[in-house]
């Protein structure tokens, strides 16, 4: 290691924080960064055939394709850190608590990237399985990247982070999210809903595998969650993503079921928005903003799971309508809503996302004693570990009337692109919940780690405790910052189904690691159902799947950079 000025981890004079530390993680980039870009052509090169990337060849080649995608995810990450840590100093605001958490997400992430990133849990990818050499290695050894692994992430830092975390218990968030008054203000008042109207409730909720009230709905509704980026001139509020991020985190944050209440509505308006006709525009969107409608999202078929375009469920046109017929699977909050976004295939001649088209179809709300009252449709309640104030169901269609009017866009054949266009806005959305779980998850382990005592003093005096409570804040804040990151792509009409799909795959990752971190620190106790963070195990354990599983995440990520 070369003699820098910095102090190493068993030098007497260390300290919890590095000297010149955001010049340190700037240097620190473009090394990662030329990785990144010597990685992406040595994965290029394995799966190209003839010059153009061949599909057979990604999948043959999985862990190399699916592990570019996690590199890029990282390099983003920490550029995004930088990006987060540079503005909050410009501003007066990069304090201690900040500039503990940006090194030790550059001392982790950094020696990741060199020595294994966890894909999941029993899945490490390391960069020669990329085909990276030795060689192209050593480009990881440059001073600064050295520097932050060797004494970026070190116990000192980690137990100061968790001692300053002690102090601002009572503060929103832990460390300044970079974000402005006005969308701080927004989380404030979310907030102060979930803490008063979900925290107390919401576990008797998943207990009893209750539907979460409707007076909650209600009360979500009139605070404008169901119409929050729909554009006024629809009845909406006309906010950011941004604003749909910060939402979602903290009513995710006391409850996963209430911060995807949502998440219906954003898919349904962005369908509308998107493909609809000018007259769809006008019936449906101050609908769905008002909440006097309610939509449920209706893709996935029983055989088909993340492939949509094998989807059989058919649509015949009868006159002017159509008729439905045909079997869904894993809809969410489907008995009690009012309208279904319905993927079905219209053109029977196809057996691709080409001949499929999307439906606004309008069904009848149903209740516990009949569910679906509505002529030509079924369903079934599947029974979930967690994520259950909505319910899930299985649906069966037959012969279901759809009018001919509520054909999206007014055009067949248009479904499967109508709805790519919704995932980014899902994905950013889904992302946002992982961290409102993540943060639910450190909340209860935190203040179970101060009142628990063992041995004569509380859990968080012994290290490998608070190192999990400092590693599951950092990881909160990089997921954060790259999901604010994507919502302002969002916001400046970029296309950004790259960013969304890499905050989605690392928020979902990081929540379940701070569940999962959050129940060993509870001990036997959390495995007891009347710990909540029995509960936030269950709920954290889906966002690896909804919204794209991470396998398939990690593919539309490795497709992109590779196209």
């Amino acid at each position: 290691m070369p003699d820098d000025g910095h102090p190493m981890p068993n030098d007497p004079s260390n300290t919890a924080l590095l000297p010149d530390l955001l010049t340190l993680t700037g240097e620190a980039l473009p090394p990662v960064e030329a990785l990144l870009e010597v990685a992406t052509a040595r994965v290029r090169d394995r799966v190209a055939v003839e010059g153009k990337i061949s599909g057979a060849a990604m999948e043959a080649d999985q862990t190399a394709a699916h592990g570019l995608a996690w590199v890029a995810t990282y390099v983003e990450s920490l550029r995004q850190m930088q990006g987060w840590a540079e503005r909050l100093q410009a501003d007066g605001q990069f304090g201690e608590i900040e500039a503990l958490i940006h090194q030790i997400a550059f001392g982790e992430y950094l020696w990741q990237l060199y020595g294994g990133i966890p894909m999941s849990q029993g899945e490490i990818l390391r960069l020669q399985d990329l085909g990276l050499s030795q060689d192209d290695q050593r480009a990881m050894m440059a001073p600064a990247v050295m520097t932050l692994c060797q004494a970026g992430n070190s116990q000192a830092a980690r137990l100061r982070l968790v001692a300053l975390m002690q102090d601002q218990a009572a503060n929103i968030t832990l460390g300044a999210t970079g974000l402005d008054d006005e969308l701080e203000m927004i989380r404030e008042q979310f907030r102060r809903y979930a803490v008063e109207k979900v925290e107390p409730f919401a576990h008797d909720w998943h207990l009893k595998d209750e539907l979460i009230p409707i007076e909650v709905i209600e009360e979500l509704a009139e605070m404008g969650v169901f119409g929050l980026t729909i554009p006024e001139e629809f009845g909406g509020f006309g906010l950011s993503k941004a604003s749909m991020c910060v939402v979602s985190e903290e009513l995710s944050r006391g409850y996963i079921g209430v911060g995807s209440l949502g998440t219906r509505s954003e898919i349904a308006a962005e369908l509308i928005l998107a493909g609809g006709t000018d007259a769809q525009k006008e019936k449906w969107l101050p609908r769905i903003a008002s909440a006097e409608t309610l939509p449920t999202a209706v893709f996935t078929e029983p055989n088909t799971g993340s492939d949509l375009g094998s989807l059989r469920t058919r649509a015949v046109k009868e006159g002017e309508d159509y008729l439905v017929t045909g079997n869904k699977t894993w809809i969410t909050h489907a008995a009690r809503t009012h309208v279904m976004t319905l993927l079905a295939r219209t053109d029977p001649e196809t057996s691709d996302y080409r001949g499929l088209s999307m439906f606004l179809a309008e069904k009848e709300p149903g209740d516990d004693a009949n569910p679906f009252p509505t002529e030509g449709m079924t369903g079934g309640e599947i029974e979930v570990l967690g994520y259950r104030g909505m319910k899930e169901y299985e649906l069966g269609f037959d012969n279901f009337h759809v009018k001919g009017e509520n054909l999206l866009g007014g055009v067949e054949g248009q479904g499967f692109k109508q709805l790519m266009q919704t995932f980014e806005s899902a994905r950013i959305q889904t992302a946002a919940r992982a961290i409102g779980v993540a943060q639910s998850a450190l909340d209860v382990a935190m203040q179970y780690a101060q009142d628990r005592k063992q041995f004569g003093k509380s859990l968080i005096q012994f290290p490998r405790v608070a190192s999990k409570l400092a590693m599951m804040a950092v990881e909160i804040m990089v997921a954060r910052q790259l999901t604010y990151f994507s919502a302002r792509e969002k916001d400046n009409d970029r296309r950004c189904d790259l960013e969304a799909g890499m905050a989605k795959l690392l928020g979902a990752r990081v929540a379940w690691a701070a569940a999962d971190n959050g129940l060993q620190i509870h001990g036997g106790n959390g495995f007891a159902l009347e710990y909540k963070i029995s509960r936030i195990l269950c709920d954290a354990r889906i966002l690896n799947i909804f919204e794209g599983a991470a396998e398939i995440q990690a593919q539309v990520i490795a497709r992109r950079l590779l196209g």
